[in-house]
């Protein structure tokens, strides 16, 4: 198998591509496990959240607590601002809307999962379809309107999720509804204990729900960086942003973002 080059995804057009695959994960013999009596526990209470999130949405922020994730935070996130922070698994948004009530931009197959959908639908998410680029003009004005509203908006700007080694491109469209509606940049670095918690390549939900639950012991960092102005081109302000976060997790080197969603 050829070495993963984190540093130079390749091209694919204007939908965003990461290099990670399941081979960067590491052995699982290499991990401490949880005991079987705390792993059932575990995904008993999964399910029981899963269930009650279909009734009450916020039930689903109490999956990272259940779990066993241990998370350190450092900083304040405000009301109004663009979040921009790296993405590594399907917990970050989790985690990340335990400390905020930031509205999620998220993929639009979401909105028709089972019991998920509705819950995202319930926590003010936007939709965007990445298979359809003339339709982010729209997108970026739905998140401009909830910005002018004073609440805050959610965006991974890599466009898809990298096992922490590297980080990838930030793209600039979801920068324009900073720039359109006065609201400030706040770039949010997360750093997990283990790449176990990545969810990548061809990695299935479950198998990454699996690796997480039998985990002895999972910590998250979590850092809200110095705001950034919106006083620049989106170009800039997403190179600022990234810049912030690769500086955080010791990663300097720069992407020149790329792409439409770039």
């Amino acid at each position: 198998m050829s070495p993963v080059d984190h540093e130079h995804p390749p091209p694919r057009g204007w939908l965003p591509l990461s290099p990670c695959e399941v081979a960067c994960l590491p052995a699982a013999h290499t991990e401490p496990r949880a005991g079987r009596l705390r792993q059932l526990g575990r995904w008993l209470g999964v399910f029981a959240l899963v269930l009650a999130a279909a009734f009450h949405p916020p039930a689903l922020r109490r999956v990272p607590a259940v779990l066993g994730v241990r998370v350190v935070s450092r900083g304040v996130l405000g009301s109004g601002e663009l979040i921009v922070p790296n993405h590594i698994s399907w917990l970050d948004v989790l985690v990340l809307l335990s400390h905020t009530g930031a509205a999620p931009l998220s993929k639009h197959e979401v909105a028709g999962w089972p019991v998920l959908g509705r819950v995202a639908r319930s926590f003010g998410t936007v939709f965007v379809d990445r298979t359809r680029p003339r339709a982010l003009p729209d997108t970026v004005a739905t998140l401009t309107w909830v910005l002018r509203a004073g609440r805050s908006v959610l965006v991974f700007p890599e466009g898809t999720t990298w096992c922490g080694a590297g980080v990838g491109p930030f793209r600039r469209a979801a920068f324009q509804a900073a720039i359109d509606s006065g609201a400030r940049i706040r770039p949010v670095s997360l750093r997990y204990s283990t790449r176990s918690a990545s969810f990548i390549g061809e990695d299935t939900l479950w198998a990454s729900l699996s690796r997480v639950i039998a985990l002895r012991e999972l910590t998250v960092e979590v850092a809200a960086l110095p705001a950034i102005e919106p006083d620049r081109s989106r170009r800039r302000l997403a190179r600022a942003a990234e810049h912030a976060v690769r500086a955080e997790l010791g990663q300097e080197h720069d992407h020149e973002p790329v792409g439409a969603l770039a």
